[in-house]
């Protein structure tokens, strides 16, 4: 079975990606189940420039195909910030919980109509053959009143979905799967996988 190495240590993300990709006959393993450690400065201006350089960092270390993604969450009002410093909001080291009262607490009297905001995801899969796939996907919401749910991780808690009148946090992972912004940006690249690898268009369970 083909094996992809995707470029993260995140648990929950990991938790998703699997999920979205368990009708694939591929492993999928984290870079530490791969065995491989790498400190990857992430200085590209755009979500898709830092996947890709992800990616293929990753890539000089295996002969799998790698995957990697950068995501994190525009807030209009925040002239788009945190942005593609989402992770890094405030310090690496700050607990989520702290940076998402830090984006409410900015938002504090600001009517429902200007808290629009949106999730970003760019996906990129480094081939072992040198080639660089790259796919991108938004969920669009806004920003809550206050944290709410715990079936999410990062800003999760304060995204709201106007469709389900709650945060991604309270979503099914099924559900949250289904429109997330990772979802989307998933399902197509495992798209363009399967266009370039025969043995990746066979189902699972076949």
């Amino acid at each position: 079975m083909r094996r992809i190495i995707f470029a993260t240590g995140n648990a929950g993300k990991m938790r998703e990606i699997r999920e979205i990709m368990a009708d694939m006959p591929v492993e999928v393993v984290s870079m530490k189940e791969a065995g491989i450690l790498a400190d990857i400065e992430e200085n590209g201006t755009t979500f898709v420039e830092n996947a890709k350089i992800k990616a293929t960092e990753i890539a000089k270390q295996t002969k799998d195909i790698v995957l990697a993604d950068d995501s994190g969450l525009e807030v209009d009002y925040l002239n788009k910030e945190p942005g593609v410093y989402s992770a890094r909001y405030l310090g690496e080291d700050t607990p989520y919980e702290v940076k998402n009262q830090a984006i409410l607490d900015c938002l504090s009297g600001v009517p429902k109509e200007k808290r629009t905001a949106r999730f970003v995801c760019a996906i990129a899969a480094a081939l072992p053959d040198g080639k660089v796939l790259t796919t991108q996907a938004t969920i669009e919401g806004y920003i809550g009143e206050k944290p709410a749910g715990e079936n999410g991780f990062g800003y999760d808690p304060i995204f709201m979905v106007e469709e389900y009148q709650c945060s991604t946090a309270e979503l099914s992972e099924e559900q949250k799967n289904e429109i997330s912004h990772r979802g989307k940006a998933l399902r197509k690249m495992k798209a363009l996988l399967a266009d370039t690898y025969e043995d990746l268009r066979q189902p699972k369970d076949l």
